[in-house]
């Protein structure tokens, strides 16, 4: 039986790769992304069973109306994909002064999250995006922009989105299914071509695991665990993901920043 698949980001890369393959086994797919002409070529290419959602994911005021157009244009959604990532950018600070790597990659995908799951099935998966790069993280840069490089940002938010799926998951043993994911290092994304000025490798490497961590077996019962697609297998993430204050600490003011949107 199809099922009814959001995936954030997915006008270009992984994102669209994973979408054209999701919607030729037969699913519904909910295309987001923050061009309309871009996401008009992506439905294109993803073909019959899509529909599409712009929205601004560093806009909180759009993340919040991204969740609103999903719950009423579907009953209900099985399968969430926070696949939207910010590298590099020449705009690195939002509207309200944030740092736009924390906004996209941490905030927006915890709050879209947490604003669909009374719309998901106990039997339902959230996949994260992580990174093999995670740092332990700043939160009073989380909070309040402070000026860092683009590896240091990203990493940090990449460390803060596996620190929340954990954490999420926790508090709902029974369900969805909360995972993140490191789709693969340096693989041929836009990101990669522009923050590394590299080729990449096969992005079918990302697509493939994605899949299979929408749909697989094996991440049936693989709540709260970070699958790090490099080694092949279910792995620890970094140290600081593992330490009770730090992750304390990030949910905390995660928690804090979120609840605006929330009501």
């Amino acid at each position: 039986m199809g099922k009814t698949i959001l995936i954030t980001g997915a006008t270009d890369g992984i994102g669209l790769l994973t979408a054209e393959k999701l919607a030729n086994a037969g699913h519904t797919v909910l295309i987001h992304g923050r061009n309309r002409d871009r996401l008009n070529a992506a439905a294109a290419r993803v073909g019959a069973g899509s529909d599409t959602y712009l929205a601004d994911l560093s806009k909180m005021q759009d993340v919040v109306k991204l969740a609103q157009d999903v719950k009423s244009g579907h009953g209900s959604l099985d399968i969430l994909i926070n696949n939207a990532g910010v590298l590099k950018t020449p705009d690195v600070l939002t509207e309200t002064g944030r740092d736009v790597r924390f906004e996209v990659n941490t905030l927006a995908p915890y709050v879209l999250t947490r604003l669909l799951l009374p719309s998901m099935p106990q039997s339902g998966r959230v996949v994260n995006l992580s990174s093999a790069a995670q740092a332990p993280v700043d939160v009073s840069a989380m909070q309040s922009f402070r000026a860092m490089g683009d590896m240091e940002a990203y990493a940090q938010s990449k460390l803060a989105i596996t620190i929340w799926s954990a954490a999420l998951a926790g508090q709902m043993p029974n369900g969805p299914v909360v995972v993140s994911v490191n789709p693969g290092s340096l693989l041929a994304s836009k990101m990669v071509k522009e923050g590394f000025g590299l080729a990449g490798s096969d992005l079918n490497i990302g697509a493939d695991i994605l899949v299979d961590a929408a749909l697989g077996p094996r991440f049936s019962a693989a709540t709260g665990r970070y699958f790090d697609n490099d080694s092949g297998r279910f792995a620890e993430p970094h140290a600081a993901a593992l330490d009770h204050d730090h992750v304390a600490s990030v949910m905390a003011v995660l928690d804090e920043m979120a609840a605006p949107y929330l009501d």
